[in-house]
């Protein structure tokens, strides 16, 4: 492929690639990096439009990444080759893959998104971590779940280490950003029942009736839900803790919460 090649790290595409790690750059360019060959791929195959696709030979890691450039650029992305020096002071990846792709972040508003006749939504507050941001999207990706909605966020969406934690299924999963008190307008419009994990509840995750239109409402590493999501809640409902630590790592408590949704409702059928 007969594409320019950028070979120093002065360079002021480069530059801009480096910045695009601050949120405040990304914010501003309304920009965010996708890395990788999975997370690429995923973009491509969910119709995300990249802007922009840097890639570089010498760093590939199998025989299908020239395909993939062919695909991005085939899809009117602009194609730029790269000098390993070049593209691993861009990459956010400690060994990266070399494939890095820019794309322009999306805003999706409450109304604009479209439920299921029996809706399961999972929904996190103040999010702090972007790795548990990726895995909460992932879990959404593999439960089935219409939307994940991101209350008042701490971390934001396009941090790398969110796509990267996501796998590249945050193009795929419909996502909202918004503040508690229109979550909560958003949920009880639609008749959308709230279950929330919070540690002092009375009832175990199992003993709500999932099967009906629901949403699981997680909260902050640090400080657990809000007082008014706790106030808001349908459901309150707590996970066995049957050791030391009391209470489980945000993305693991969306995985166990998300996945007796899908047991209720898989039973459900089988019993129908």
């Amino acid at each position: 492929m007969n594409t320019p090649v950028i070979t120093s790290t002065a360079n002021p595409v480069i530059k801009n690639l480096y910045a695009l790690r601050k949120r405040s750059e990304r914010d501003d360019q309304e920009l965010f990096l996708i890395e990788g060959y999975r997370a690429i791929t995923r973009a491509l195959d969910s119709d995300f439009p990249l802007l922009t696709l840097y890639y570089c030979p010498e760093l590939y890691l199998g025989t299908n990444e020239p395909a993939l450039v062919a695909r991005a650029a085939a899809t009117g992305a602009q194609v730029i080759q790269l000098s390993s020096t070049a593209l691993i002071k861009a990459a956010y990846r400690d060994k990266p893959e070399g494939l890095l792709a820019v794309g322009r972040q999306w805003h999706t508003s409450l109304d604009k998104l479209v439920l299921s006749a029996n809706p399961f939504i999972i929904v996190a507050e103040s999010i702090e971590k972007p790795g548990n941001l990726g895995t909460i999207l992932r879990s959404a990706d593999a439960t089935g779940a219409d939307a994940v909605i991101v209350c008042d966020p701490v971390t934001d969406l396009f941090n790398p280490n969110v796509v990267r934690a996501s796998t590249g299924v945050m193009f795929k999963v419909p996502t909202v950003i918004a503040a508690t008190g229109e979550v909560i307008t958003f949920l009880k419009k639609n008749h959308v029942q709230t279950v929330a994990a919070i540690v002092q509840a009375k009832q175990s995750y199992t003993t709500p009736d999932l099967t009906k239109p629901t949403a699981i409402i997680l909260g902050s590493e640090q400080y657990g839900l809000s007082d008014t999501w706790q106030d808001a809640c349908d459901q309150p409902v707590r996970l066995p803790m049957l050791g030391l630590a009391d209470s489980l790592n945000v993305a693991a408590a969306t995985v166990v919460l998300a996945y007796e949704v899908v047991r209720q409702r898989q039973s459900q059928q089988t019993l129908n």
